[in-house]
């Protein structure tokens, strides 16, 4: 079988990199698979993805730049990239943000599933998040309700062309219930998000030497907040901690270009605040294993979280706001964190603070969400996708007939 994905991958920048990475190492040692093409976003400054040599038991993986994030054209440049590598099937790892940050370029991008299907090429989208459970004002999307409303509706428009692709799979099962209930659709199905780690060794537990690291992880600006880390700080330090060191790691996200320069000269007052820039695949380990506790500075979420998944993977205690997707995630993977109200500075110290007081309890919450994040490697939810693979190339005679 010969898999094309539309994504973003490393060292792209975009948002789903890091588990398009992971979902392709795993699809390769599949039997099944014959070849893995990527259609990826194009590089800034005329930069070039690294063709992978080939290794023996992995199917070969071509990476070809076929969109370009805020174009209006994706659409007709990906499905012309699909008709001249002709896969048996084409995979869409999105969320609604994927193609753009204007709205025109975002919907524009979405409808290549459906136009995909049009070709007569089996189309199968996995979708990180929905419109009816992101908070638009929070998350940086909407400025004010009018805006909002307005969004709404377009979301609920694109939704419905999204489901136009032959299968839609989402991360987490309230959102299959959501849009069985408001659209009636038959073809929409659970897709666990899964381990990125198969078989990890147990993490080590005890500390670097050094100070203490508060690290938050992601693509920041929109949802995803610094200022709050950093008021919640100044008052541990005011409270007496004063051996930490606040690391930022990653990246401005699409939708808020230079937001980190501004968290930059917001907190020249302290010198023990590290920008790391974007960090690629092979440093995210270092990054994780180096923290004390990981911080979710998050106003509102729009999916399921790799990073907290990323968290458990390294068996790290987690800080995070008790809302919507994380709620999810908590309740039905079995991870554990302090919690903080989004709106308190106070309420991030004092859970910080609770880890930070009590090594034995920032042992509990890593061991526990290590544990979770074992609970389904990648590899197994990849089986499967390939069931569902092999019925919608079925339903696509040609395709079927070629195999």
């Amino acid at each position: 079988m010969h898999i094309a994905i539309v994504t973003t991958y490393p060292p792209g920048k975009g948002t789903l990199n890091e588990y398009a990475y992971h979902f392709v190492r795993a699809l390769r040692t599949k039997e099944e698979i014959t070849r893995v093409t990527l259609l990826v976003d194009d590089l800034p400054d005329g930069a070039a993805y690294p063709q992978p040599e080939a290794t023996a038991g992995l199917a070969p993986l071509d990476i070809m730049p076929s969109w370009r994030f805020d174009s209006a054209t994706n659409a007709w440049r990906i499905l012309r990239a699909v008709r001249s590598v002709d896969p048996d099937i084409v995979l869409y790892n999105l969320q609604f943000a994927s193609f753009g940050g204007t709205k025109a370029a975002a919907s524009l991008g979405l409808t290549t599933p459906w136009l995909t299907r049009l070709a007569d090429y089996p189309s199968m989208v996995l979708l990180h998040n929905i419109m009816e459970t992101v908070d638009l004002q929070n998350a940086g999307y909407a400025a004010n309700r009018a805006m909002e409303s307005a969004m709404r509706l377009a979301g609920t428009t694109v939704t419905r062309v999204l489901l136009n692709a032959d299968l839609v799979a989402l991360t987490i099962p309230k959102y299959v219930e959501i849009l069985h209930a408001k659209y009636n659709t038959k073809n929409v199905l659970l897709a666990p998000h899964g381990s990125f780690e198969d078989n990890a060794p147990m993490p080590n537990f005890e500390l670097p030497p050094g100070p203490r690291q508060v690290m938050t992880f992601g693509k920041f600006g929109t949802y995803k907040r610094v200022e709050m880390m950093l008021d919640a700080l100044r008052l541990l330090e005011s409270d007496g901690y004063d051996d930490l060191e606040m690391v930022v790691a990653g990246s401005d996200s699409p939708n808020a270009r230079g937001y980190l320069d501004q968290m930059k000269q917001a907190c020249a007052d302290l010198p023990n605040v590290h920008f790391t820039g974007y960090v690629s695949e092979e440093d995210v380990p270092r990054i994780f294993q180096a923290a004390t506790v990981v911080i979710f500075p998050y106003t509102s979420t729009t999916g399921s979280s790799g990073v907290l998944h990323q968290a458990g993977s390294y068996g790290r205690a987690v800080v995070l706001p008790k809302i919507g997707d994380f709620a999810e995630v908590i309740t039905e993977e079995g991870y554990d964190g302090e919690f903080f109200n989004p709106a308190d500075a106070r309420t991030l110290a004092d859970a910080i603070a609770r880890i930070l007081d009590s090594d034995e309890r920032r042992k509990e919450l890593g061991l526990r969400n290590f544990m979770a994040s074992q609970g389904l490697p990648i590899a197994d939810v990849l089986d499967w996708y390939l069931l569902h693979f092999e019925e919608i190339i079925a339903r696509h005679p040609k395709r079927a007939a070629r195999r």
